[in-house]
């Protein structure tokens, strides 16, 4: 069970769920659908199972990484971040791959649920339309990394985190409460976008080389080191902005400084950018992983819980 949880990689959950909570809230602190005929938007049991698909996905996520690059060869010893199942030898490919089997139809399952849930009887066309998005992100979590044509060996990582993890999570889960879509809710979906991007591209500035060496030709391979620091800066400093952005045309006119308590997240994520830039060397980055992660949920519960107060 221990080899299980590490593998599962605990650490990144709360980051997979950023969106979920910021798109619920946001249900939740907006409870009209149609201003003609008023009723409550937000659903608990919606939430919930959401939050249960996501983790699915999370989950699916990590263990098609570990073996993928674990048959690959991709995790050996030049790779820096600590020790995954398949390369360590306490799991073995094809109990990874059974794993991933299971985690994909009870994730299927919890997303079937959550699709009946949202839509009971009434709307065929979108509960089809979630249905096949649910297929894809299986797909696409599966494929990062597994397979002759994995488009996380082809640096096409970055868009699928930031597709998933920020637009499709946020924009979602808030349509499957709301039933409508809110143009202004991009700007932090966009924001929990890039900074999940950027936990991706930090991840692989710790493991240039040994990807390097692999022909895994994650995005930092291609464009170097140090190009990968400035895109780095690029993805932060803009998901800053684009919350402030949402903050302000939210709260309009006015100013009161508890709906502005998110920027209290900004801290941290300020001192990992001068960590960052000041940083030695790869294996110095390791560490920043959980701290760029957690200041990411930071800064979206707070968000989410400025919405509804």
């Amino acid at each position: 069970m221990k080899h299980w949880i590490e593998a599962a990689r605990l650490r990144t959950l709360p980051l997979s769920v950023s969106g979920i909570m910021v798109g619920s809230l946001y249900a939740l602190a907006n409870p009209t659908n149609n201003v003609l005929t008023p009723t409550q938007v937000f659903s608990w049991t919606v939430f919930g199972l959401a939050m249960l698909t996501t983790l699915g996905f999370q989950i699916l996520s990590n263990f098609a990484n570990d073996y993928g690059d674990g048959v690959k060869g991709t995790d050996n010893e030049d790779r820096i971040g600590p020790k995954r199942a398949i390369q360590s030898g306490v799991i073995s490919p094809a109990e990874m791959k059974k794993a991933m089997i299971i985690t994909s139809v009870l994730t299927l399952l919890s997303a079937i649920a959550l699709i009946y849930f949202a839509f009971k009887d009434t709307n065929l066309g979108y509960s089809l339309f979630f249905l096949a998005l649910g297929i894809i992100a299986i797909a696409s979590a599966i494929r990062y990394t597994v397979g002759n044509s994995a488009y996380g060996y082809k640096g096409f990582g970055d868009v699928f985190v930031f597709v998933f993890f920020g637009l499709v999570s946020t924009l979602g889960v808030n349509f499957l409460h709301s039933k409508q879509f809110d143009l202004q809710l991009l700007l932090p979906a966009s924001a929990i976008g890039l900074l999940s991007a950027g936990v991706l591209n930090l991840n692989n500035m710790r493991d240039e080389a040994s990807d390097r060496k692999s022909n895994k030709n994650t995005l930092v391979v291609k464009i170097g080191g140090a190009k990968a620091i400035i895109y780095h800066y690029f993805l932060l400093i803009t998901a800053m902005v684009l919350v402030l952005v949402f903050a302000i045309i939210y709260n309009g006119i006015g100013f009161r400084i508890d709906q502005y308590a998110f920027l209290v997240a900004y801290f941290p994520l300020i001192s990992h950018l001068r960590t960052v830039y000041y940083c030695p060397e790869p294996k110095a980055l390791d560490p920043q992983l959980k701290k760029l992660a957690i200041s990411t949920f930071l800064l979206s519960l707070i968000l989410a819980l400025v919405l509804i107060f």
